[in-house]
């Protein structure tokens, strides 16, 4: 009885990175009970495992914590070529993840016309706000060349783990994360021509293994080159979120990306009007980017504003310090805004229109 308790217990701890049963995994190749004494044979995934510590300290911590255990002995190896190819094509199925036209994945693209609108700061603490309210999550910076998700989100230098030919992408907030500034050494530059680039994010969206998610939110580099339109050809299902300040000589241009998106067949959904106004202490609000920028925009393209975010130094710090505003200071006025921001997302189904549906009528 005391082994079946042992491995009932096992059961409740998940690997970090895939967040699954270590048990479903197939991570527990034996775990008896003999004279008080609980021996577990745990095998990683790969060598260096960067959550070994943690999966070990779960493990001994579950262990210890059934009845008439008194020691645990644990014996930790790694799995074999074979091994991991079976539990890779156990978690992906034959085929590499794809989030084709039969996903019931809600995918945000995030986009711009012009850098320095704070499109990565909106994306980033969007991604944790949506994660905070239980729905999966991930988020895959496409922003190739200015790369900043990151380093936003704490994650700065973390590497992705690589089991067989599956990425599984660092984990922070709740969220998912993947972005080439995981993949180069330190402040290196990424100078790419257009079929490397889109490559790139192809390997984005079909080698890494993000499970099944809720939403995915992709933040698009400024403007309307190569990486917008290859996302539009990888992922023509996106809904397109347009972000801008209030000048309107930064709306002219975000315009440009909203128009791209539609002629590669995404759907605009509404516009994001940031560094909105800055609040004085009397009351009033300083202008600083001037106004009408955001309604000027969505007037043009025929969405709504979607959210005004006004300026925030604690937003800015949030960003620099990589502890999103949402989680840090949720009532400065920037994070309501994004966190209302999170709630209207939230809330629009994953539709079943012209979705594949796995079965068939008789006649």
């Amino acid at each position: 009885m005391s082994s079946e308790a042992l491995l009932a217990a096992l059961a409740g701890v998940q690997d970090p990175e895939i967040r699954r049963p270590i048990t479903e995994l197939d991570m527990v190749r034996a775990a008896t009970v003999v004279g008080g004494v609980a021996s577990i044979e745990l095998k990683l995934t790969i060598v260096g495992c960067p959550a070994a510590d943690r999966i070990e300290a779960d493990v001994r911590a579950a262990a210890a914590a059934v009845e008439g255990v008194e020691r645990v002995d644990l014996d930790i190896g790694v799995m074999t070529v074979a091994e991991r190819e079976a539990l890779t094509t156990r978690l992906r199925g034959t085929k590499k993840q794809q989030f084709g036209p039969d996903s019931l994945t809600k995918i945000y693209a995030i986009s711009s016309g012009k850098g320095g609108v704070g499109k990565s700061t909106v994306t980033a603490n969007l991604a944790v706000a949506l994660a905070a309210r239980g729905l999966r999550v991930g988020l895959v910076d496409a922003d190739v060349f200015g790369f900043s998700i990151p380093g936003i989100l704490g994650i700065a230098g973390v590497k992705p783990t690589q089991v067989g030919d599956m990425i599984l992408p660092p984990i922070a907030h709740g969220v998912k994360v993947v972005s080439i500034g995981m993949f180069v050494d330190g402040q290196a530059a990424v100078s790419w021509r257009g079929p490397l680039l889109h490559r790139t994010i192809q390997q984005f969206v079909t080698d890494v293994w993000f499970g099944d998610l809720d939403v995915l939110l992709v933040d698009l580099p400024p403007g309307t080159g190569d990486i917008a339109i290859s996302l539009g050809q990888l992922l023509p299902q996106a809904e397109v979120v347009v972000v801008t300040t209030p000048q309107p000589a930064a709306a002219e241009v975000a315009e440009r990306s909203g128009l791209v998106a539609r002629q590669t067949g995404q759907t605009v959904i509404g516009v994001v009007e940031n560094m909105a106004g800055l609040a004085q202490a009397d009351g009033s609000v300083l202008e600083l980017f001037g106004s009408g920028g955001g309604d000027e925009l969505a007037a043009r393209l025929g969405v709504p504003v979607l959210a005004r975010i006004p300026l925030s130094v604690a937003l800015r710090a949030g960003g620099d310090a990589g502890e999103p505003i949402v989680l840090s200071d949720p009532d400065d006025p920037a994070a309501r805004a994004i966190l209302a921001l999170a709630d209207a997302l939230a809330t629009r189904e994953r539709g079943l229109s012209q979705r594949h549906l796995p079965f068939t009528t008789s006649q």
